[in-house]
């Protein structure tokens, strides 16, 4: 008998902690059309704020729309035309691991361990994953913005790097390669060719004149 008993609370106990798992996923705020998917679900349904979500629960928000969802001791805002699922957040010894599946659209993430704990925050995209614990970062699935802290991304061609505060990376999704800071400011300070004309500069020889520097080049 005292067995028996033992393992109804064993039960009850088990099932406790994975309600408060549950109702960890909370969804905060809402502006504009925000609508969610059920899991085993075929229809949208409109979100709620203040309602708590479903592990692997679809979340899409619609044109100038968003939403906060906590997730967590973590913050995940949510911009517009982004449709995004929290697959899983796991609670163990003051340890927090979360995986986020971003399938299109931006979201900002602030990550905050718990007290004495560290959390493992991951958000996968069909092109790169962002793996962090304990920072405050931008992702669109292609494009990596940290605003705090330190952000490993891993892009299609399965080469990581480490992106820290202030710098962003980009992965390309036809090769996989991730592009760091310095090539995309290079690549946004290039002059884009006009219509029609050679992407290939060809260097003019100016005449100078006294007292003159002059410098130039054309596209053909």
């Amino acid at each position: 008998m005292r067995k028996v008993v033992l393992c109804v609370l064993f039960l009850l106990g088990t099932m406790s902690l994975c309600a408060q798992d549950e109702s960890r996923v909370l969804l905060q705020e809402i502006n504009g059309t925000v609508e969610l998917k059920e899991p085993g679900a075929a229809d949208w349904i409109p979100a709620r704020q203040g309602q708590n979500l479903a592990r692997t629960a679809v979340i899409s928000t619609g044109f100038r729309s968003s939403a906060v969802i906590a997730v967590g001791n973590s913050l995940i805002a949510v911009q517009s035309l982004t449709r995004l699922t929290v697959d899983e957040i796991l609670a163990n010894s003051g340890n927090e691991q979360v995986n986020v599946n971003l399938q299109t659209g931006r979201i900002r993430a602030d990550v905050k361990p718990p007290v004495g704990g560290r959390t493992e925050f991951t958000v996968r995209s069909p092109t790169a994953t962002a793996s962090v614990r304990g920072t405050s970062f931008e992702f669109d699935g292609v494009r990596l913005a940290v605003n705090e802290g330190r952000v490993h991304v891993t892009g299609g061609d399965m080469s990581g790097t480490y992106v820290g505060a202030g710098h962003q990376v980009r992965v390309e999704m036809d090769s996989g390669r991730t592009v760091g800071t310095a090539e995309i400011v290079q690549e946004e300070l290039t002059p884009s060719v006009p219509a029609g004309m050679s992407s290939t500069p060809e260097i003019k020889l100016v005449p100078l004149t006294a007292g003159d520097i002059e410098f130039g080049f054309t596209w053909d």
